[in-house]
């Protein structure tokens, strides 16, 4: 019970009310949905009995840089728990250097160039490592975390898995089962007399066949009948097989390329593409995304992280919550369908994870506030606050939880993270092509021509990443 409370709890993130945008961009203050005053002095209370919380900070302020706010922000989120231990126990503060998603890099090198101080970066992009401990652009964290401790000990494997040059790079908070799901109207699966996906997978039937099945049996562009949409399905389905594309194994990138079970996913991507399951491109639907379909009745499937369902806001055409507005009143997910031939019920993970900047001026405050993220997850009282405030929050109901938290459990039992976006923007590029990139057998090349393509270049990439440590 204690794990499925932790995995409820850490669907919340972190920082503070005064938004402050650096590195030349001014500053200005938005306002934010506070805790309130109660829920506060039980934060307090709670922190000041837990012994896991140890020591002081003399500087109080951590930086932060990112192109989204750990504190509250547009989708309604509360300031969460996390935030809220850091500051009632150690008097905390996050200070927010935003930038856009596109710009990350950019920002954060003239941060440090210009010794700015940025304390802390998000990893959970996967794009972060380990080329930011390549280009000295993080340092290790084992100097101010010990992920011997109890505190650490759940996600101890978690970390050590992820370690170059024989470091921690990446600390690692928890991990997770979010990152790409199957959006799904039941009124359609109804329509179409299917068994709801959640019952196939309550009983371990929801693979690759049965996905298959019911796109076969939908599909119709000329009735404006869509198969699988988003830009993520690819990436979601090949984490299936329990093979990352680039892997990392015993502190060094491994390319899997040429490994069967990614060939298997591949030709199954691309046997998807030619039976017009994938909507982009196909009839009428176009080239654009269209979410708004699961709702409408007009798309089967959209797979994509559960970041799309964090969204409390009201709808003011509906009155719902922005998330049932698009996908409609009776939508739910589960997770990527199971490879039937993987020895294991393998999903795409996601990782909680943060970096320790080069040239940081706190990295002892990043410890504390991560500790403080890592005791939110066990503290029974911090567990039972986390989960009124995500309810709250984004209006889910108990089987949405309860879907999450067993995602999340599968994630931590059979982790797959994949490295192909951390290595390099060159390697990035060429995984990503959809002509003969990874992408490519979901768009209709064969993957044989597309292996030929880019083996000898990402076999280079790799080597030279592998030789810089």
């Amino acid at each position: 019970m204690r794990k499925t409370k932790a995995a409820i709890a850490a669907l919340l993130a972190a920082s503070l009310s005064v938004v402050n945008f650096g590195c030349g961009s001014g500053e200005e203050t938005v306002s934010v949905k506070e805790m309130d005053s109660m829920t506060r002095e039980q934060v307090a209370t709670l922190c000041a009995s837990d012994e896991r919380l140890t020591g002081e900070l003399e500087n109080k302020t951590i930086t932060w840089l990112s192109d989204w706010n750990i504190q509250s922000d547009n989708t309604g989120k509360t300031t969460p728990i996390d935030l809220a231990m850091f500051q009632e126990r150690y008097g905390g503060e996050v200070k927010w250097i935003q930038c856009t998603y596109e710009e990350r890099y950019d920002k954060l090198a003239s941060c440090i160039n210009g010794d700015e101080g940025v304390d802390f970066f998000y990893a959970g992009n996967f794009d972060a490592f380990p080329k930011g401990a390549i280009r000295g652009m993080f340092v290790p964290a084992d100097d101010y975390i010990d992920f011997d401790s109890e505190v650490w000990a759940e996600v101890k494997e978690a970390n050590d898995s992820v370690m170059w040059n024989g470091q921690h790079y990446m600390t690692v908070v928890q991990v997770t089962g979010d990152n790409c799901a199957v959006v799904y109207n039941r009124d359609t699966i109804q329509e179409l007399g299917f068994e709801d996906p959640a019952a196939l997978f309550e009983d371990g039937e929801w693979t690759w066949d049965a996905f298959q099945e019911m796109l076969e049996a939908y599909v119709d562009p000329e009735n404006n009948k869509f198969g699988i949409a988003g830009w993520w399905f690819e990436s979601g389905l090949s984490a299936t097989t329990g093979v990352p594309n680039i892997g990392l194994k015993d502190g060094k990138l491994v390319n899997n390329l040429t490994d069967p079970a990614i060939e298997r996913v591949q030709n199954f991507m691309y046997d998807l593409n030619t039976s017009n399951a994938v909507a982009i491109g196909v009839g009428d639907f176009g080239w654009t995304d269209h979410p708004e379909y699961i709702g409408e009745g007009k798309l089967l499937f959209y797979p994509v992280g559960l970041w799309k369902l964090w969204d409390g806001n009201t709808d003011e055409a509906t009155g719902l919550p922005a998330w049932k507005a698009t996908f409609g009143e009776n939508c739910f997910f589960v997770p990527m369908p199971k490879d039937p031939s993987a020895d294991e019920y393998y999903i795409p993970a996601n990782m909680d994870s943060y970096v320790f900047v080069s040239g940081g001026h706190n990295p002892e405050g990043v410890a504390k506030y991560l500790e403080c993220k890592r005791v939110s997850l066990m503290n029974e009282d911090a567990i039972r606050i986390g989960n009124e405030q995500f309810v709250s929050d984004y209006k889910w109901n108990d089987e949405m939880i309860e879907m999450k938290v067993k995602m999340d459990e599968m994630a931590l039992d059979n982790p797959v993270f994949d490295f192909m976006n951390g290595v390099s923007t060159d390697l990035a590029t060429i995984m990503d092509s959809s002509e003969n990139g990874v992408r490519a057998a979901g768009k209709g090349h064969p993957w044989n021509e597309s292996l030929a393509a880019i083996k000898d270049a990402v076999d280079t990439m790799i080597e030279e990443a592998n030789s810089a440590q």
